[in-house]
């Protein structure tokens, strides 16, 4: 019951583990004991003269004998202070410390101390409760109302302590609200662990694993203290309750900070600012919360910001990302995430990174059923433009781009680097395919360096495959060629009244006409199918244009990394290559978390773990090292293979080889110079340009098109490109 109880001075202080959790023969502070660092020549009792100082500076204790310091105090450093319990004291100096602007003395003033470990060199001022706390070295604990730790203190991890029944664990419902896919959140969680966890659920064998595993990684016994690292600062602060916090971290002015694991060190400091509250989670290294920021069950990657008053509940972030100003409710959202404003809502989803939620972007807000929302699944490089509104549920494969549009109905688009369009004049979907390699490269091509550049981790235990082309893109490519050639093939002969084959026949048919191109084709209304849970048209715009985009998408992604295969290894020829890297095009391929593997590869790590073969997460995630290492292999295969089957040739010779070689000059080039076109578009813009008097303003305000230092590095990668090339010929 939630009653105000009497407590004795005795009691205050002590018997912080209850006694039917205690250990025979242990007392109270034997994990406290455990988690402290002694001082080389260990603590002492106070001497008389010490006592005598400290009573006169307007102390008081429950027992000077429960104080213990060490060679090194100065008790004039102690005001006006309180302490009830053990209390061991570091080093103590007449000295001041300083952070930024700040600067206090070390010492304990104005203060109630209760049962807590205190480094060296720390300053407490108007600490107005801090119980069950171990400070590190050099601390300042400034103006912070309570600082307290329960004896069942589980610091943001889904277990459940000695006693405790299974109700009161802490889980974090992803991907939807039902919280069928709920997973136990720990430190140390990566998105790979989350997604492995919570889109598996028919797998009841690693289901029950995971969770046993889970449980298992963490200590059950009650009585560990909250920790701060050395270093950290706390300031103008009202709540910490049961929380663990590293080195280095700086917090100031936050409300409530409960049951949590705020990791940070020297080289990856975390700051928590203004108005914060934080409630159930797990935070990561370097990571920056500021200005109001609500977060309740979550887990925040390394790297990773919430800031401007964001709301993340239920919710994984990944790795480099950032969020603010708007409501993000049960997702689980892989590394490289952008979403900046107020008005963008995001629910119920898994968005497989790389992705930036626009103003206005209302994914999954809009019900439609009287039951909780459902589910959106976004490939990588998912871009909801201004404004937009999705229904559930819906699947988007990698890198679509959403218009500005209110889309009335579930959506499911299977062809990649599309632009989507709710032509509302028409009554009708339209999607552009292979939109982003056509029409803006610029922004394609200084992704994958955007997000290798801004990938500021130093500790990395989430792998990330930051290419826009790779495997699991490229097999998306695969099926959106083999989609256009079957809707391609259905339009001519519903033009000519013909009847509808099958599929294989369709895609033969379709290939054809694409292959051979002209008027007939340009001319046919191409119409995508089971595209849009709606009767109206799905009309495919440009797709003559698109699928010969597609096939050099694919073109470049296979030369590009064959090319890097040979420039990795000197001593490889042409013979070796196709020696090393034998066999069929490899199709499934999975996204886990950001790190892309062999769907088959995942298959037998979730057999393992379901059969108890690999049963701790130290093993899971050396299981994923192992793969990130045979993904470099793993990937130029596919390469190798893309290659065959666009020349449809079971062996490449010396000839096609220089052939493919030459078509990879011309297809560079045309990236090359695709990023310099759509850039260029925004100064020539007659729009744009009037705002500024004359070409002298325009210029100094934002620069040339030919400044442009992306543009600058595809030039000179385009040339080195081009060189290596000239190399590889020889290389046969």
């Amino acid at each position: 019951m939630d009653q105000v109880l009497i407590v004795y001075p005795d009691k205050m202080g002590r018997d912080f583990i209850p006694k039917p959790f205690l250990p025979k023969g242990k007392d109270e502070y034997y994990l406290r004991n455990l988690q402290t660092v002694k001082p080389k020549k260990g603590w002492r009792h106070l001497r008389s003269d010490e006592v005598e100082q400290l009573v006169k500076n307007d102390n008081t204790s429950d027992g000077w004998d429960n104080i213990l310091v060490t060679d090194e105090f100065d008790p004039n450093q102690i005001k006006n202070s309180r302490f009830f319990g053990l209390v061991r004291i570091g080093r103590l100096r007449n000295i001041f410390i300083q952070h930024h602007d700040l600067i206090v003395p070390t010492g304990i003033t104005n203060s109630l101390i209760i049962s807590s470990d205190i480094g060296d060199d720390v300053a407490i001022h108007e600490v107005h409760y801090l119980s069950h706390f171990i400070i590190g070295d050099r601390n300042i604990l400034f103006n912070v109302q309570e600082m307290n730790t329960t004896n069942h203190a589980k610091f943001g991890n889904g277990i459940i302590k000695d006693g405790e029944p299974e109700n009161v664990r802490t889980w974090i419902d992803l991907m939807n609200e039902t919280g069928a896919r709920k997973v136990m959140p720990f430190d140390g969680m990566i998105t790979a662990d989350a997604y492995l966890w919570a889109k598996y659920r028919d797998d009841l064998a690693l289901q029950k694993q995971l969770e046993k595993i889970t449980q298992q990684a963490f200590d059950h016994r009650r009585g560990y203290y909250g920790t701060t690292g050395d270093q950290c600062v706390i300031k103008n602060s009202l709540i910490l309750k049961d929380v663990k916090i590293g080195a280095k971290c700086y917090i100031k002015g936050a409300n409530k900070l409960k049951n949590l694991t705020i990791n940070s060190s020297v080289e990856e400091p975390t700051q928590i600012g203004e108005g914060v509250e934080l409630v159930n989670g797990i935070i990561g290294y370097g990571c920056h919360i500021f200005y109001g920021c609500k977060a309740v069950r979550f887990i925040l990657g390394n790297n990773s910001n919430l800031k401007y008053g964001a709301r993340l509940v239920n919710s994984f972030l990944g790795d480099n990302s950032t969020i603010s100003c708007c409501e993000v409710l049960n997702n689980l959202i892989f590394p490289a995430h952008e979403q900046h404003h107020n008005n963008s809502f995001l629910i119920a989803s898994v968005v497989m990174g790389q992705s930036n939620m626009a103003a206005g972007a209302t994914i999954g807000s809009n019900h439609n059923s009287r039951a909780n929302d459902n589910e959106i699944q976004a490939g990588r490089g998912f871009w909801p433009g201004l404004c937009t509104s999705v229904k559930h549920s819906c699947r988007f494969a990698s890198f679509i781009l959403l218009s500005k549009a209110d889309y009335p109905a579930e959506l499911n688009i299977p062809l990649p680097f599309s632009l989507l369009n709710n032509n509302t004049s028409k009554d009708q979907l339209e999607v552009l395919p292979a939109y982003w390699w056509r029409y803006n490269m610029y922004a394609l091509a200084r992704n994958t360096w955007k997000f290798h550049n801004r990938d500021k981790r130093v500790t990395k235990i989430q792998h990330i495959e930051f290419d826009a082309f790779a495997p699991d893109t490229m097999e998306e490519v695969f099926t959106a060629i083999r989609l256009l050639e079957i809707w391609t093939a259905k339009a001519m002969l519903k033009m000519q009244r013909k009847p509808i084959p099958g599929d294989q026949e369709l895609a033969r048919l379709g290939r054809e006409l694409l292959d051979k191109g002209g008027e007939p084709v340009t001319g046919l209304e191409v119409l995508g199918e089971n595209m849009e849970n709606k009767k109206r048209k799905t009309v495919i715009v440009k797709a003559l244009e698109s699928y010969h985009a597609y096939k050099d998408m694919l073109f470049h992604y296979a030369m590009t990394n064959l090319l890097n295969y040979l420039r990795a290894n000197p001593s490889a020829t042409l013979s070796t290559l196709l020696n090393d890297m034998k066999g069929r095009r490899k199709t499934e391929w999975a996204n886990l978390g950001g790190q892309i593997m062999l769907q088959a590869d995942l298959d037998k790590l979730r057999s393992d773990i379901g059969s108890g073969k690999t049963n701790n997460w130290e093993d899971i995630h050396k299981r994923y090292d192992k793969l990130w290492k045979k993904y470099t292999t793993d990937k130029v295969e596919h390469a190798l293979a893309t290659l065959h089957d666009l020349l449809e040739v079971d062996e490449i010779t010396e000839s096609l080889w220089k052939k493919a070689l030459k078509k990879a000059i011309g297809i560079q080039e045309y990236v090359c110079d695709q990023v310099y076109q759509s850039r260029r578009k925004d100064y020539d813009n007659p729009f744009r340009i009037a705002t500024f008097r004359n070409n002298e303003e325009m210029k100094a305000a934002i620069g040339t098109v030919e400044d442009n230092s992306f543009i600058i590095q595809v030039r000179k990668e385009t040339d080195e490109y081009k060189a290596f090339i000239a190399k590889a010929m020889k290389r046969v």
